[in-house]
Parts: C-alpha cells; sequence; structure tokens
C-alpha cells in the first residue's frame, strides 16, 4: 500500500508537503504513512482514492486496476 501512495503522489510531481496540505495533516505524518510507519486511516485512505481517481482497492493492493468504476448500480 506504501508504494502505491508514494507513486501516486509522484506520478502526479506533488511533493509530501502538498499532499499533506490537501488532506490537513503535517507534512510528517504524510511521510510516516508513505514509509509505513503509521497507518493510514480510513478517512485518509478515501480522501486519497477520491484525490487521485482510484479505487482504494487499488490502494490496497487488492487489485492492479487502478481507475475505480464510476458506473452507478440501479436500485
Amino acid at each position: 500500500m506504501y508504494k502505491r501512495i508514494r507513486g501516486l503522489r509522484e506520478d502526479r510531481d506533488l511533493t509530501q508537503q502538498q499532499m499533506a496540505d490537501y488532506l490537513h495533516i503535517s507534512q510528517t505524518t504524510y511521510s510516516r504513512y508513505e514509509s509505513g510507519n503509521l497507518d493510514v486511516p480510513s478517512s485518509v485512505l478515501i480522501k486519497l482514492a477520491d484525490f487521485h481517481d482510484v479505487s482504494i482497492d487499488y490502494i490496497l493492493g487488492q487489485t492492479d486496476i487502478a481507475k475505480r468504476n464510476h458506473s452507478k448500480k440501479e436500485k
């Protein structure tokens, strides 16, 4: 998971500080997420997935398909 978070950030040429600012956390906290020294809370996972337009499953390494399926299920 941690490599994916870093990879997504680097793919957009963003700094850790820019991501931390977006998430309203310190750069140190964000760095600890990327290094695996701190578990990423679910609320942050959701924000990261939304920001990068990927699924949480992709971030967690459960799939290699990055893009989310944006289709809505009919009820």
